[in-house]
């Protein structure tokens, strides 16, 4: 059944990610944007969640995007959309928000059925500058988003408890900004971060909901393979190894859900 509050042909992003501008310029829009970010709830009833993440590939520097949809709390497929563009923008620590996401956004604009939370593959407030980017797509998308990072990039948290659930603050130069969360029994942590709309407490509780016996959330677990294969088959068929086969048309998943797969 479609939940037809939820339902739109788009998500658009409230402000643009400027597409040719220089590292030291998107240093100063981080330092602007980051007094955006909302760091308090302000949403309503969870009923869908969305994982994102993206791969390239080196040489040819094409990129792939993947959103997940999932009813929430039963972690249950309900759509899912990809986007292909080539990265424009270099690779420059801390600025991962300008190379990824543009394409990002183009697979977030397919979506049919609009995520009340938004979990991303990286950080959030725990970046040098405050403004990772998971702030910078709740902020483009006024959607609430959180950071789910694999590693620390900024700070220093104390080892949670041992069993899955526990967590510890995340601190850099006095300032909380995320919680190593520990997702499964003597398992190492993984790092939560607030993105946009919602705060620390809410962001580890609904990354806890989203786990499923794994150390990653299914969320952007599932979106991370999603990437990689796509990302893989581009590479078969680019070295002449495969069929140029693998963008799915719009059509239902096994849950019944849409997916988009035009570039």
């Amino acid at each position: 059944m479609r939940v037809f509050s939820h339902y739109r042909s788009r998500m658009k992003t409230n402000f643009p990610t400027p597409g040719k501008i220089t590292p030291q310029k998107a240093i100063r829009l981080q330092q602007e944007w980051r007094g955006r970010v909302e760091t308090q709830d302000r949403f309503g009833p969870v009923q869908f969640a969305a994982g994102a993440d993206m791969a390239f590939d080196p040489v040819t520097n094409i990129a792939f995007a993947g959103v997940i949809v999932y009813r929430f709390p039963e972690l249950e497929e309900v759509e899912r959309c990809m986007a292909r563009r080539k990265l424009r923008f270099p690779y420059v620590p801390g600025l991962l928000s300008f190379r990824e996401g543009p394409v990002l956004l183009a697979a977030f604009a397919r979506l049919r059925i609009r995520p009340d939370v938004i979990l991303i593959d990286g950080h959030g407030m725990a970046h040098p500058r405050r403004f990772g980017i998971a702030c910078h797509m709740g902020l483009a998308l006024d959607t609430p988003a959180i950071g789910c990072g694999k590693s620390i990039l900024v700070g220093r948290a104390a080892e949670p408890g041992a069993r899955a659930g526990s967590s510890a603050p995340l601190i850099d130069k006095g300032e909380t900004v995320g919680a190593a969360l520990r997702t499964r029994d003597n398992v190492r942590p993984i790092y939560v971060t607030i993105g946009h709309r919602i705060s620390l407490p809410s962001a580890v509780r609904i990354v806890t909901q989203c786990t499923d016996g794994f150390r990653i959330p299914k969320p952007t677990r599932e979106a991370d393979h999603w990437v990689g294969e796509l990302r893989r088959a581009y590479q078969a068929r680019r070295q002449g190894e495969g069929a140029w086969n693998f963008f799915p048309q719009r059509g239902t998943t096994a849950a019944g859900g849409q997916i988009s797969g035009r570039s």
